[in-house]
C-alpha cells in the first residue's frame, strides 16, 4: 500500500472515529424515557386536571415502567414554560397560535398537535338561587360591568386559560368589575358558589363530572346555568353543557382540548398522547361526561340460539 494511501485509509478511519463519537449522546443528555417507559415531566393546564388524571391513572397501571411527571400550571405559566424551557410536552384548551409554533419549530421542536376532547366553560350558582339561565349577550355585559347586579362572580385564577377563554368572548383586556373575584382553583370556585346563595361562579365542565371526595359535597350544592347564544340566527333556546350538546355544537361556550406534544421523537410523551387517543383512552373521556374526539366502537355480541 502506497504512503498516500496509507494516508487516506487512517485519515478515513479516525474521520469515522470521530463521527461516531460525535453522534454518542453526551453525558446527562441520555432520553431517559421510551415509547411505555421511563420518566418524563409534562405540563398540564390546571383546569384539565380532571381528566387527564383519570388518563394517567390507568395509563401507569398499564404500564408499571411509565413514570410520567404531570406538572400542573396556569397557562401562561405553562407556555412559558412550553416557549422558553426544556419541556416540550404540554395539555391545553387551545392550539399553539402560529407565532408560537413557529418559535417552537426554529428551535428544531415542530409542534404535533392532536385534539382529544370537548370540555367548556360552565356558569353555577347556588342551589337556592333562582338563576337557571342566561345569554352570551347578558355574560359579556356582566364581566363588562354594563349590568349592575349585586352578586359575586367568582373564577378561578387570572393567568388561567378560563381567564383567556372570558377575554376573547368579551373583547375586554381585564376583567375589573368590583363584584368580579379571582380565587385560586377551580375547586375554590365551586365551594364559594355552595356557600353563597349570592354567587355566580364560573368554572370548566370537567370538575363538575365525578368529583373527588374532597369537593364533591361542594358539587352537590350548585347547578349549573342553562347559556343561549343569542347570536345565532336559528334559536335552539338555553343548553347546558353534555356531550350531545357539545356534538351538536349547541351549547356556546365549548372549548377543545389540545396534546401538543414537541418532542420531536417516540418517548413517553408519544405514548401517552397515543393512549389518550387511542379507544381505551377515548372511552375514559365518554365516561367523564366530555366528548371524545374520536368516538369509540361499540362492541355487539349476538348470541344463536
Amino acid at each position: 500500500m502506497s504512503a498516500k494511501k496509507s494516508f487516506l485509509f487512517v485519515g478515513c478511519g479516525l474521520a469515522l472515529v470521530a463521527g461516531l463519537y460525535a453522534c454518542k449522546p453526551k453525558k446527562g443528555k441520555v432520553n431517559a424515557d421510551t415509547f411505555m417507559a421511563g420518566k418524563a415531566d409534562f405540563l398540564i393546564d390546571e383546569s384539565c386536571s380532571p381528566i387527564v388524571d383519570e388518563e394517567a391513572y390507568v395509563f401507569t397501571a398499564s404500564y408499571d415502567k411509565a413514570k410520567p411527571h404531570l406538572i400542573y400550571k396556569t397557562e401562561n405559566d405553562l407556555l412559558n414554560l412550553l416557549l422558553n424551557d426544556s419541556l416540550n410536552f404540554a395539555i391545553m384548551t387551545r392550539d399553539l397560535k402560529p407565532a408560537e409554533a413557529k418559535a417552537m419549530a426554529d428551535r428544531g421542536l415542530p409542534a404535533e398537535v392532536n385534539k382529544f376532547a370537548t370540555d367548556a366553560v360552565t356558569l353555577i350558582v347556588n342551589n337556592t338561587s333562582a338563576d337557571t339561565t342566561i345569554t352570551v349577550s347578558q355574560i359579556k355585559d356582566m364581566l363588562n360591568g354594563e349590568i349592575k347586579t349585586d352578586k359575586n362572580i367568582v373564577f378561578d385564577n387570572p393567568n388561567s386559560s378560563l381567564v383567556r377563554y372570558l377575554k376573547d368572548l368579551t373583547g375586554i383586556k381585564d376583567l375589573t368589575s368590583k363584584n368580579i373575584y379571582a380565587l385560586k382553583s377551580n375547586k375554590e370556585v365551586i365551594r364559594y358558589v355552595s356557600q353563597h346563595p349570592q354567587s355566580i361562579g364560573i368554572t370548566g365542565f370537567a370538575w363538575l363530572n365525578d368529583p373527588d371526595k374532597d369537593y364533591a359535597d361542594a358539587v352537590s350544592k350548585v347547578k349549573i346555568v342553562g347559556v343561549k347564544d343569542d347570536r345565532r340566527k336559528d334559536d335552539i333556546g338555553f343548553t347546558k353543557p353534555s356531550q350531545e350538546t357539545f356534538a351538536l355544537k349547541q351549547y356556546p361556550l365549548a372549548r377543545n382540548l389540545y396534546i401538543i406534544n414537541c418532542s420531536g421523537r417516540q418517548g413517553l410523551g408519544s405514548g401517552f398522547a397515543s393512549f389518550i387517543l387511542s379507544d381505551r383512552g377515548q372511552r375514559i373521556i365518554l365516561k367523564s361526561g366530555l366528548l371524545p374526539e374520536i368516538m369509540p366502537g361499540r362492541e355487539v355480541n349476538i348470541v344463536q340460539q
